[in-house]
């Protein structure tokens, strides 16, 4: 009896630990989370081998702040408008990075009658899914620009479906807000003759009403092969729960800043990630393993 006690002692010993599990909350599959995140969990799981890394596909920013902040994901992206202002009392969320620029677009077809905010009122606009950061900077664009409330006729839908929606007509503008260039608008730039409106005129109002998160930011032709425009842009960060592991999260920075030029081969945006810009994440702390490498970097 003893020699099998010994025997069953040993075994689990011996025994494989479990791979530690992180989810990365993303955002549309035709979007740059989705990109981004898609690249970073292929550089998780080669690098580090007790680590077992994943996508969630979701709504984007305000559904990854609560996925990661409840324990539904380890990782997430987020913009930095849908942050509370203030982080007081328990943490739940904290920094890895400030990664890139948001831009906020609004597309319509080139030949419609949408040329400025303005001409949104009445309109069939999709202001971006439920849950996501587009939908609360084009609400925000729109209250600050007197279109709240009913002068606007909301849908409530992502990327893809916005783009459908605006090909078939069943729609007349759609806002999204990612990093450039956003895939989808890109196919839909290819396929189709289309119009993005200049935002600049709403930079400093939402300033003023909503905080300085928000600046000014082009997107040249270039990007899309439209006439250039001045739009809205805020931050995006790269999050992580609060509760992991100093270690972990310290290999997690390392990765994130020592690859960054396969991540912007995933997707452009990710290049313009530096160790000098990503310690810039408030009103977010960063992760004491996130502050630790970049210390040790002296960025």
């Amino acid at each position: 009896m003893l020699l099998i006690a010994n025997l069953a002692i040993a075994s689990c010993r011996d025994a494989p630990t479990e791979p530690t599990s992180i989810r990365i909350a993303t955002g549309s599959p035709t979007a740059v989370y989705y990109a981004f995140g898609q690249s970073l969990a292929a550089i998780l799981n080669r690098e580090l081998p007790d680590v077992r890394a994943s996508v969630v596909i979701t709504a984007a920013s305000a559904e990854n702040v609560q996925l990661v902040g409840s324990g539904g994901a380890e990782l997430g992206f987020t913009q930095a408008d849908v942050l509370p202002t203030s982080t007081a009392g328990s943490r739940t969320v904290d920094a890895v990075a400030r990664v890139y620029d948001d831009q906020l677009h609004l597309v319509t077809t080139s030949g419609g009658p949408v040329r400025t905010v303005a001409d949104l009122r009445g309109r069939r606009v999709s202001v971006g899914a439920a849950g996501s950061g587009t939908e609360i900077t084009a609400t925000r664009l729109l209250e600050v620009a007197r279109l709240g409330g009913d002068e606007v006729r909301r849908e409530r839908l992502g990327l893809d479906d916005s783009v459908a929606a605006l090909r078939s007509g069943r729609i007349d503008a759609f806002f999204f807000s990612g990093g450039l260039p956003v895939r989808g608008i890109e196919e839909l730039a290819d396929a189709s003759a289309i119009r993005i409106v200049d935002l600049s005129e709403w930079t400093e109002p939402l300033r003023s009403r909503y905080g300085q998160v928000y600046v000014s930011r082009d997107i040249p032709r270039s990007v899309y092969g439209v006439d250039a425009v001045t739009t809205v842009a805020d931050p995006n960060y790269l999050i992580v729960r609060a509760d992991l592991p100093e270690p972990l999260v310290r290999e997690v920075t390392r990765l994130l800043m020592d690859r960054r030029a396969e991540l912007a081969a995933a997707h452009p945006a990710a290049g313009r990630m530096s160790p000098r810009s990503a310690i810039v994440t408030a009103p977010l702390s960063l992760h004491p393993g996130a502050a630790s490498w970049y210390r040790a970097t002296k960025p």
